[in-house]
């Protein structure tokens, strides 16, 4: 059948939002993760291709300028962005493409790509949001701070999404995205000949 679509999850950064996307993808195999590309350098134990793909800046500027991104954006103190190809290539196929992006980029996403599915990852309280960025310990306190008062403009931007999760206990939030997904693949707006697939499905099971 048909039905592939784009997945984006965000929110401000310490929502969890790898955390989230690690188990949500453990979970469920039909879900393919979109990679994004970065200039900023990589965290301990992340690998080029698989949790981003890094590079300079130079090399992010010929991407803008070529087109090959969804979107981008300048996040803090480095660009991000999504290769356009890949996502568009795997929903053609029919398959679910996980986008796991900052706020900025999700709205960009918004404006270009509305076919999308948006849930906006929120933590159950700001100060655990702080702790989390704290026991990260991947940030200045500089960076520390900078990322949480961004993290209060950032919620203003809730009511532009189609779902919010809140992401207090990790499994209760997979499974609340895990609802979503089956929801949306029910939509019949993403199946274009819905008598035709039962059909197929009907010659199938003969």
């Amino acid at each position: 059948m048909d039905g592939g679509f784009l997945l984006v999850l965000s929110g401000p950064s310490g929502s969890g939002k790898g955390t989230v996307s690690e188990a949500l993808m453990k979970n469920n195999d039909d879900i393919i993760f979109s990679t994004s590309v970065t200039t900023r350098t990589p965290r301990p134990g992340e690998v080029n291709g698989e949790n981003y793909f890094f590079a300079t800046r130079e090399e992010f500027e010929k991407m803008v300028d070529n087109d090959e991104l969804l979107e981008h954006a300048f996040v803090h103190t480095n660009y991000y962005g999504t290769p356009k190809k890949f996502v568009f290539d795997e929903i053609e196929k029919g398959e679910i493409v996980l986008l796991e992006i900052d706020v900025q980029g999700a709205l960009q996403i918004k404006e270009k790509y509305k076919e999308a599915v948006f849930i906006f990852l929120i933590p159950p309280t700001m100060d655990e949001l702080k702790s989390r960025l704290v026991k990260r310990d991947t940030e200045t306190e500089d960076e520390i701070e900078t990322r949480y008062r961004n993290a209060f403009k950032e919620l203003d931007f809730v009511g532009e999404y189609d779902y919010f999760v809140i992401n207090d206990v990790i499994d209760n939030a997979v499974k609340d995205i895990e609802n979503i997904i089956a929801a949306e693949k029910l939509r019949v707006k993403r199946h274009k000949n819905i008598k035709k697939e039962v059909q197929a499905e009907e010659e199938r099971n003969k």
